[in-house]
């Protein structure tokens, strides 16, 4: 079956916004093989569309690194989400986005300063091995310069490098005669981010015009800012509803979706503000890898309750092994403030109470480590002797905080009212009544 492209979807929930039946996207951090299963089975149930964001680090090609998660490259990211939809039994609408892609985005590529023109040939071949893999949706973000480190990248640069990103992914597109796929642009950075409705749409006109002048299409979204900031495990930001209704009304001008990202952590007031403000799409990922952290520091609990009954004999050593790759894996130093950034490995490891903070915030990082994998099958092992589904409880640990999102973003039944939008465009656009 043909896939209905990811511009059409936000069409429609453009469209959408202005009969007061729209939605709120919601992009999902792939985080394992728990969280694909978690989100199909949600999304199944309550008939809503997925959007899975890999970034560079997280999946890429074994050439340039491969990604922390599960090794994926991007064929066998996409071969995970296909083989998980069909397990499932799901039929809906899904899409493989890439988030963040382009040059700088691998942080070995950002941390040896690479010059202009190499960084920008490694995001090219990143975004060919994307496109051959069958992704939806290409972030173009050439904003990580590490010789802008700390200032704004010159707006005039990130137009410049923009344009020649989605000029190069079309060409190599179509000349594979390959479906339409859809671009998002811009950065969520507070430090030369899209934050001002004037900035935004001064943005938004260069890119338009400049795009014209080569036949090149309009993005899917635009990133903007809308306050929000994640820190440790919290939401550190405070959402701006004013700015995002502001933001959200210039993109729509354009026939374009505000995308906000850093969407972990947020209350249900929060949540429920994104509909008035006709946020098109959100993005979460490092809550629902921490989510899947505690759900396996639960079980692990409850191993040790079970051991002093005599029930299991050689327990897993789960938390353990979480906690001392988690430190080492130094990840924990993008979400700390201040001066703990700069804290040692040896430092954390002789502090209990942030050692298990930087498990909270880290241990998904670790779920591929082979030491880990093995004490988790262990875990789930002693605990099905005992007549408890460790797996199941893990995937259902997940779903809470993915659920909370799909109440408040007005998910459920929004993929049937999507394909209705686009099919009665399109009998309208025929003169079909």
């Amino acid at each position: 079956m043909k896939k209905t492209p990811i511009k059409s979807v936000v069409k429609a929930l453009l469209e959408l916004q202005n009969e007061g039946k729209s939605t709120t996207l919601l992009g999902i951090g792939p985080m394992s093989h728990n969280l694909l299963q978690a989100s199909f089975e949600l999304a199944r149930d309550y008939d809503f569309p997925l959007m899975f964001i890999a970034s560079r680090n997280q999946v890429d090609m074994d050439e340039l690194g491969g990604g922390y998660v599960n090794s994926w490259n991007q064929q066998t990211f996409v071969k995970a989400i296909r083989n998980m939809a069909k397990d499932v039994n799901f039929d809906g609408l899904y899409y493989v986005c890439r988030d963040h892609g382009g040059p700088w985005q691998r942080d070995n590529e950002r941390n040896a300063h690479l010059p202009v023109k190499e960084a920008m040939e490694l995001g090219k071949k990143s975004y060919l091995a994307d496109i051959e893999a069958g992704f939806d949706l290409l972030m173009i973000d050439p904003t990580k310069d590490p010789f802008e480190r700390g200032k704004v990248v010159p707006l005039k640069d990130v137009i410049e490098r923009t344009v020649e990103l989605i000029e190069y992914c079309e060409q190599e597109r179509k000349s594979r005669n390959l479906p339409e796929i859809g671009y998002e642009v811009g950065t969520e950075e507070t430090n030369g981010g899209l934050t001002s409705t004037e900035v935004y749409e001064t943005f938004i006109l260069r890119l338009q015009e400049e795009l014209g002048k080569k036949g090149l299409p309009m993005p899917t979204f635009i990133v903007g800012q809308t306050g929000t900031l994640v820190r440790r495990t919290i939401q550190a930001g405070k959402f701006n509803f004013k700015n995002a209704f502001e933001l959200a009304q210039m993109a729509k001008k354009y026939g374009v979706g505000l995308k906000e990202h850093n969407g972990d952590y947020l209350d249900d007031v929060t949540l429920l503000e994104h509909i008035p403000s006709n946020i098109t799409a959100t993005n979460v990922a490092p809550q629902y890898g921490t989510e899947e952290t505690r759900a396996y520091l639960k079980l692990a609990e409850v191993e040790q309750q079970l051991a002093k009954q005599c029930l299991i004999k050689d327990v897993s050593r789960v938390k353990e092994t979480l906690l001392i790759h988690a430190i080492k894996s130094e990840r924990w130093r993008k979400w700390m403030e201040g001066d703990q950034v700069n804290l040692s490995v040896e430092e954390i490891m002789e502090d209990d109470t942030l050692s298990l903070e930087i498990l909270d915030i880290a241990g998904h990082y670790t779920f591929n480590i082979d030491e880990v994998k093995a004490e988790i099958d262990k875990l789930y092992e002693n605990l099905r002797k005992v007549n408890i589904d460790g797996q199941r409880f893990v995937v259902e640990h997940i779903k809470r905080p993915i659920r909370d999102y799909v109440e408040c973003f007005n998910l459920k039944g929004s993929s049937t009212r999507i394909l209705n939008k686009i099919q009665s465009s399109q009998l309208q656009g025929t003169g079909v009544n």
